[in-house]
């Protein structure tokens, strides 16, 4: 049997993982997620994470496997999901990767060598009395092209970023071995105010399940507000509300406007992929036109 790989990506919002359902449905597959932030045990709500029930029976990987509390990594990613995509394939069952981290889903469909970088405590410490600003000055130094597509606001992912760099004392060029899958790229770009008006009514329909209830619960669990403001989006933002600082209101009004922007960084990084076909609707008919061959 054919080692073929389907990949579903596209910014947050667009409509991706329940594609991935109706696809995982006709080709006999199993999903991996390719989300940074719903690889922590807890974050559901606030990452958006599919439910058992959106799931209909498909199995996921990748997803609740490590607290939220420690780091997580791109090489960690890249060893789960190997293994996941192993288990797929001798099952005689086609892998279907779904999820917006552009780095994570490289790692896979180029089969990336990450280099291992282990923490530089010291620095770390120098790193965290900077500010954001101050960081992402020194990273633009260090790796402008890192610089291009990471969260500018992001503490932990800033100070990773100037960890790799200073350690290998050059701009990693991240190196690939042939993949042994055949690889299947689909993009989901809906238009500016489509996908704008789906993290709107997303972001409110996540309040209204409970999304802040979510957050002042993984706190007195023991995350701290530090951590939190460190897992970016949602979770910095309620941490914000939640310890009086900003109100409700504009707590959401802040996050139509930082998800749109992360989006934006999203489809920044993909653009540079020329391998990745787009479609302009999440229906199954429209990935079964763009690729006629993946049958």
């Amino acid at each position: 049997m054919s080692r073929k790989i389907i990949v579903i990506l596209g910014p947050t919002a667009s409509g991706k993982s329940a594609l991935a359902v109706k696809i995982a449905r006709k080709f006999n597959g199993e999903i991996i997620s390719a989300d940074s932030r719903q690889v922590y045990k807890g974050l559901d709500i606030g990452t958006g994470k599919i439910t058992k029930k959106e799931m209909g029976g498909i199995p996921h990987y990748c997803m609740d496997i490590i607290s939220p509390k420690k780091i997580f990594t791109v090489a960690d990613f890249k060893k789960s999901a190997d293994k996941a995509i192993e288990k797929i394939f001798s099952k005689n069952k086609t892998p279907i990767i779904v999820g917006g981290t552009g780095l994570y889903i490289q790692a896979i469909v180029d089969n990336v060598i990450l280099p291992e970088v282990k923490p530089n405590w010291k620095l770390r410490k120098e790193l965290e009395k900077k500010t954001t600003e101050e960081m992402f000055e020194l990273l633009k130094k260090l790796d402008p092209r890192r610089a291009k597509n990471i969260d500018p606001k992001n503490p932990r992912r800033l100070i990773r970023a100037i960890e790799i760099a200073k350690a290998l004392g050059f701009v990693p060029n991240l190196e690939a071995s042939p993949p042994s899958w055949e690889v299947f790229q689909i993009g989901i770009k809906l238009s500016d105010d489509a996908l704008k008006e789906n993290i709107s009514k997303r972001l409110i329909g996540r309040v209204k399940k409970g999304m802040i209830a979510e957050a002042k619960k993984l706190h007195s669990q023991g995350l701290s507000w530090k951590r939190m403001d460190e897992l970016g989006l949602e979770y910095r933002y309620m941490a914000k509300f939640l310890k009086g600082e900003i109100s409700k209101e504009e707590m959401i009004e802040k996050l139509k406007s930082e998800i749109w922007k992360y989006a934006k960084r999203q489809m920044t990084w993909f653009k540079r992929d020329k391998k990745i076909k787009w479609i302009n609707h999440p229906t199954f008919f429209s990935v079964l036109r763009s690729f006629p061959s993946i049958l």
